[in-house]
């Protein structure tokens, strides 16, 4: 079985795994409906941090970045089943049901939805597509899928109308803030440009007027300059940071380190 497996489409996904694994998710680009099958999921964005165990479910809100841990626990091991709601989507369902939402949403950006006997028996309905992986599931029901899943949202949360149907264009952030706390993450700039509420052109711009420099120039020094910290201060192992702090490997962490302190991190901790 892949993992994760695609159920439906684009839509619904089933992840398992057997052991221990953290997976950085870099960028959660819509929202998303996770059910704990078994095992432990845990979510840490800038703001806030989520757990859960078998037969919780997770609301996420779109445009995150976020860190991911999975981890199975002793005698089961971890599954979840996730859903996706494209904005797309949720426009095609809005119009069909003629519902709206005249406010723009300001409530957390990750809710932890409380359960009830209509969501179980949802959930336990996805998981014979699970067991017949091999099955040709048509988009159509998929998408039938998907609506089940928001009117029972709706039907445990009716406030959730706001969080599901709020289609605003997201607000320009500031943009220093924002950039200070979520700088580790390893994405494109394109990506920090959207999370901030700006196009590509105008978050350069905006970048150069408040730090003196373009976005990769400054995400490199300032993630080596937070490397030197850690590894100076609370005497942390090049090996150990590495990928908290955006690098994609330990040899181009470790040659852009020497190239602007002059010395390799291992001689910098000895």
């Amino acid at each position: 079985m892949r993992n994760p497996t695609e159920l439906f489409p684009g839509l619904i996904f089933f992840s398992y795994l057997s052991k221990l694994k953290k997976e950085k998710v870099a960028f959660l680009e819509h929202n998303t409906l996770v059910f704990v099958v078994s095992g432990h999921f845990a979510m840490q964005t800038a703001h806030q941090h989520i757990a859960m165990n078998r037969g919780e479910v997770l609301l996420i809100q779109k445009n995150q970045l976020a860190e991911i841990t999975k981890m199975p626990l002793e005698g089961e091991d971890y599954q979840t089943i996730v859903i996706r709601l494209p904005e797309d989507v949720l426009r095609t369902i809005a119009l069909e049901e003629q519902w709206e939402s005249n406010r723009k949403y300001a409530g957390p950006a990750n809710l932890l939805i409380p359960t009830n006997d209509f969501l179980r028996a949802f959930f336990q309905s996805i998981i014979p597509y699970v067991r017949h992986p091999e099955e040709k599931i048509t988009h159509t029901l998929g998408m039938l899928k998907v609506k089940e899943a928001v009117h029972l949202l709706l039907y445990t949360l009716p406030e959730l109308r706001e969080f599901l149907f709020d289609f605003s264009e997201p607000y320009k952030m500031d943009l220093e803030k924002f950039m200070l706390t979520n700088f580790h993450y390893n994405v494109p700039v394109e990506k920090f440009a959207r999370l901030t509420g700006r196009s590509l052109a105008g978050f350069k711009r905006d970048f150069q007027k408040t730090f003196g420099m373009a976005p990769r120039h400054w995400l490199q020094e300032r993630r080596l300059t937070e490397a030197r910290h850690l590894i100076e201060s609370k005497h942390r192992k090049p090996s150990t940071i590495y990928l908290d702090l955006g690098f994609e490997s330990l040899s181009h962490f470790s040659h852009a380190f020497k190239k602007k302190f002059g010395k390799a991190p291992t001689e910098w901790s000895v």
